[in-house]
C-alpha cells in the first residue's frame, strides 16, 4: 500500500489509534443530510439510517473519488449493512469510487469476542503497515486528547441524548435558549477516540482492542443504555436533559422504560422525543425551545 493511501470512517466503535498511526486518516466520511437522494433509494431500503442515502449519492456522485477506502464498522447496523451493499454495487459494475472495507468487531462479553476484536485490530495494522512501536505512539498521543477535558462554562448544561443529530442544528437551539449544549453529531460520534487505552503494555493491538471490545456505548453494546444515560448526566453535571430518538432508531426504543426511570429519578428537567424526523422538519425545534425556556423561567 502507498504512503499516500487515504481512508475516511463511517461508523462508531472504530480503532482510531490504528488510523492515527497510519498516517492516512481523512476523519468521519463527509456527506450532506439535506441532499436528495434518489439514485441510492432505488437500492436502500426505508428503515437504513436516513444518514445512508446521501452517502451513497455522494458515493454514486463520485464526490469520495479522492478517496482510496472507507472503513465501516460493524459496530452498528446501517454501517455494516452499507458496507455489504457498496461491496455489491461495486461488483456489479455500479458503483466507483473508493474501496470499502470494514472493522469486523465483536461486541459479546466473552474471551473469543475479545479475541476476535484483537484480531482485527491486528489485520488492520497488516493492511495498514503500521507497526507495533507506530501504534504505541499513536496511543500515547491520542491519550493525551483523551485526558482533555472539556472547557469551563458558565451556562447550564443541556444534555442531548438518544440519537446522534446529523450536524449542529439542535445545538444551535439549545445555545439559543442560554443552555451549553451536551452532545456529539453523527460525524463526531464517528470520530470519538472513547476510553484511554493502556501504554506500554507491550501489546498494543491486545490494549486497543480490549478496550474497543469493553466499550460501553453504541447500539450494539452489552452494557446497559439506562446505566449509561444516568452516568452522563452525573458526568456532564447537566441541569435539564433531552432525550431524542428518531423514527429509524427503532430498536433502541426498547430501553425507553428504563431511561424514563432515570431521567425520573434524576429529578432534573426533561423532554423525550421519540420517532421524530432526523432533520427536524416534526417541529421539534419549537418544542425544544419551548421546554428551555420554561426551564429558564
Amino acid at each position: 500500500m502507498g504512503t499516500d493511501t487515504v481512508i475516511a470512517l463511517a461508523g462508531p466503535n472504530l480503532p482510531h489509534d490504528v488510523i492515527t498511526a497510519s498516517q492516512r486518516g481523512a476523519g468521519p466520511l463527509g456527506f450532506d443530510p439535506d441532499r436528495d437522494s434518489p439514485r441510492a433509494r432505488q437500492w436502500l431500503e426505508t428503515k437504513f439510517a436516513p444518514w445512508a442515502p446521501p452517502v451513497l449519492e455522494a458515493w454514486l456522485g463520485g464526490e469520495y473519488d479522492h478517496l482510496d477506502h472507507v472503513l465501516f464498522s460493524r459496530a452498528e447496523d446501517t454501517s455494516q449493512r452499507l458496507y455489504y451493499y457498496c461491496c455489491e454495487l461495486q461488483r456489479r459494475g455500479l458503483l466507483g469510487g473508493p474501496r470499502p472495507l470494514i472493522f469486523d468487531i465483536a461486541k459479546i462479553p466473552r474471551p473469543a469476542s475479545l479475541d476476535r476484536t484483537v484480531t482485527q485490530v491486528r489485520e488492520l495494522m497488516r493492511f495498514l503497515e503500521v507497526t507495533e512501536d507506530a501504534l504505541e505512539e499513536a496511543i500515547v498521543r491520542n491519550n493525551r486528547q483523551r485526558a482533555l477535558k472539556a472547557p469551563e462554562t458558565v451556562r447550564p448544561i443541556c444534555l442531548l441524548t438518544g440519537t446522534a443529530p446529523p450536524d449542529r442544528r439542535l445545538h444551535s437551539v439549545i445555545a439559543g435558549a442560554g443552555f451549553e449544549p451536551s452532545a456529539r453529531t453523527l460525524a463526531e460520534d464517528w470520530v470519538d477516540l472513547g476510553e484511554p487505552v493502556a501504554e506500554g503494555t507491550g501489546d498494543p493491538a491486545r490494549a486497543v482492542g480490549s478496550v474497543l471490545h469493553a466499550r460501553g456505548d453504541g447500539p450494539r453494546s452489552f452494557s446497559d443504555p439506562a446505566r449509561h444515560l444516568a452516568a452522563e448526566i452525573e458526568r456532564r453535571g447537566a441541569s435539564a436533559v433531552i432525550h431524542w430518538r428518531i423514527e429509524e432508531d427503532e430498536a433502541q426504543t426498547w430501553h425507553l422504560p428504563a431511561e424514563r426511570r432515570v431521567l425520573e429519578a434524576s429529578g432534573l428537567p426533561s423532554l423525550v422525543l421519540t420517532r421524530r424526523d432526523w432533520l427536524c422538519r416534526d417541529g421539534a425545534v419549537d418544542e425544544i425551545g419551548a421546554f428551555l425556556e420554561g426551564v429558564g423561567a
